[in-house]
């Protein structure tokens, strides 16, 4: 239920049933019509612009037309106690009690689905596909969480959703990761140095993992690498996505899929790809510039195979070849895409790190090009993340070797509040992460103050040997709703919105700002009844209101359905 779309039906109807009588000829403008909560000052439930928008169109008065459609409305819509006309020609909105009663019941009886808007599309988001060359860091944690939390919202609304990762587990990097592995099972088994050159890994995780592989590998010798190469590859690359996925699910996160870079190539994907686009015409063979800011000596102008990205939004066309003729990353990428494009998903989202943030276009290109502009690739982009600890910034990882990991971010602070501080600004900024702030038990902590909101309200439901899952319904008769209470219940009519947009928009980082946003007026709420004993919620271990029950539970309802989307829990007791 979302009572903003409710009433702008009603009221656009109105309008609708009489253009004629308010002289509006051109109705065209109503798709731009909203309903919004008004500024406090004003104390009523609903703004509407609607004046304001049909009076540009049609070229009237938005003042005198804003007067017209009140008195209409006022006659035609009972739920409206009370109209008023602000500013320029916004109209304010005062629900009635029976309709607030209604409203809020309709809540208390539909407690696990309030916010949802129910859609049916499918969803491919892929997320995290780290190297599968270490353990994941701090900018992994923030893409992953943001992956998962998005995800859990779109399904929330009713969307099917498939998780994927994306393993990068071919090219020069694997070359050198098995080799690093190698050099530290020679290390470990035959005592020999383990000299450190370019382009090895250093860390601390690929000791562990040759470890391990010695332990679980005894009848192997691993003394030649080229003959051992590729069942060290498998045994790493095992290895090191066990390490990646026990972190994630640290993290609360699962994916549902796994796909292989390695699989593209052996099952020869991209000559399908190659063959698809071609058939399209949106290849053709070529010459390119080396790429801007390549200075390299590696670059040579010759022929190869080129994508036409520009026909499709990118700044240049885009090489599918190496210098050797080769497939390049971005080929193998392509045949990726298309196999998400064949299995028919209506969306496909990739969350990327800051440092692919120019790579957008292209593949957003190459999904165009591939399904004939029928699927829609969103990418977005997750900024870095700036650690601080005692005021100054946190120091790397000795394990892992030049990051900070995700176990370092894991013994700092607590899954809880990784999640919910991730997701506390938008994606598209840079986060900073003060591990001091997180640990703080006080307003300026909005994890805590969101769990202790949640805390609060199951001490009350205690004392009266209550349970949030039981229905408390409010009746018109005895509803007498108090300032903090009006504040209250427009915050909760919010919800809805609050998730349409978070969803819409792929913006997530709305519900933890709201969530906060709604604990603040609760514990303002609770802390009034210390200062004042007529807003006590209980006195001699009763109910002093009747309805204030209620009020709790609408509360206690949105932080469950919001801090479940993003996958934080709710202690009762703190």
């Amino acid at each position: 239920m979302n009572i903003f779309e409710n009433y702008l039906i009603k009221i656009n109807k109105v309008v609708l049933d009489n253009k004629n009588t308010l002289n509006l000829n051109d109705l065209d403008a109503l798709d731009s019509v909203i309903l919004e909560i008004p500024p406090e000052q004003f104390n009523f439930d609903f703004s509407t612009n609607i004046a304001l928008v049909l009076s540009k169109k049609n070229k009237t008065n938005p003042s005198m037309l804003a007067n017209d459609i009140k008195n209409l409305l006022s006659k035609s819509i009972k739920h409206f106690d009370k109209i008023e006309v602000a500013g320029p020609g916004f109209l304010n909105i005062k629900l009635s009690k029976e309709a607030l009663v209604i409203n809020l019941n309709h809540i208390l009886k539909n407690k696990d689905t309030y916010g949802s808007k129910k859609s049916n599309n499918t969803y491919n988001i892929e997320f995290v596909s780290a190297n599968p060359t270490g353990p994941m860091h701090v900018g992994h944690c923030r893409g992953a969480i943001f992956g998962d939390v998005l995800s859990n919202l779109l399904i929330f609304n009713g969307n099917k959703v498939i998780k994927e990762y994306y393993i990068n587990d071919y090219g020069n990097q694997i070359q050198n990761f098995v080799e690093s592995v190698y050099l530290r099972i020679r290390e470990l088994k035959y005592k020999e140095k383990f000299i450190l050159r370019e382009n090895l890994y250093p860390g601390d995780y690929i000791i562990e993992i040759a470890s391990n592989i010695i332990e679980s590998h005894k009848d192997i010798k691993f003394d030649n690498l080229a003959k051992s190469f590729d069942n060290l590859k498998k045994l790493s690359l095992k290895a090191s996505m066990d390490i990646i996925k026990n972190d994630l699910k640290k993290l609360g996160i699962v994916h549902d899929n796994f796909f292989s870079e390695t699989e593209i190539i052996e099952k020869d994907l991209v000559k399908n790809a190659m063959e698809k686009l071609k058939n399209k015409n949106y290849v053709y063979e070529g010459f390119l510039d080396p790429p801007k800011g390549d200075t390299s000596q590696n670059w040579k102008k010759v022929k190869r195979l080129i994508f036409k990205s520009t026909e499709f939004g990118d700044d240049t066309d885009r090489a599918l070849q190496k210098n050797d003729g080769s497939w390049t990353y971005f080929a193998n990428d392509i045949a990726y895409h298309l196999d998400k494009v064949n299995r028919k998903f209506d969306n496909l989202i990739n969350v990327l790190g800051a440092d692919h943030t120019g790579y957008i276009k292209r593949i957003t290109a190459a999904v165009s090009a591939l399904s004939e502009n029928k699927v829609n690739l969103n990418c977005k982009v997750c900024q870095l993340v700036k650690l601080y600890k005692n005021g100054k910034p946190f120091k790397m990882s000795k394990r892992a070797g030049d990051f900070i990991s995700a176990q370092d971010l894991l013994k700092e602070v607590n899954k809880d509040s990784i999640r919910f501080m991730m997701l506390n600004r938008s994606n598209d900024v840079e986060i900073d992460f003060d591990f001091d702030k997180v640990k703080e038990k006080t307003k300026d902590n909005p994890v805590f103050y969101v769990q202790y909101a949640f805390a609060r309200i199951n001490s009350i439901a205690r004392t009266l040997k209550k349970n949030l899952n039981d229905e408390i319904l409010l009746n018109v008769k005895s509803f007498e709703p108090n300032n903090y209470e009006e504040k209250i219940i427009r915050k909760i009519f919010e919800w809805p919105k609050i998730i349409e947009s978070a969803a819409k928009k792929l913006e997530p980082h709305k519900i933890p700002f709201y969530l906060y946003e709604l604990s603040i007026l609760f514990h303002s709420y609770w802390s009034k009844g210390n200062d004042d004993s007529k807003f006590k919620f209980i006195e001699n271990g009763k109910l002093k209101r009747e309805e204030t029950l209620a009020f709790i539970f609408l509360i206690a309802t949105v932080i469950k359905n919001g801090m479940n989307i993003l996958g934080v829990s709710l202690p009762k007791k703190m």
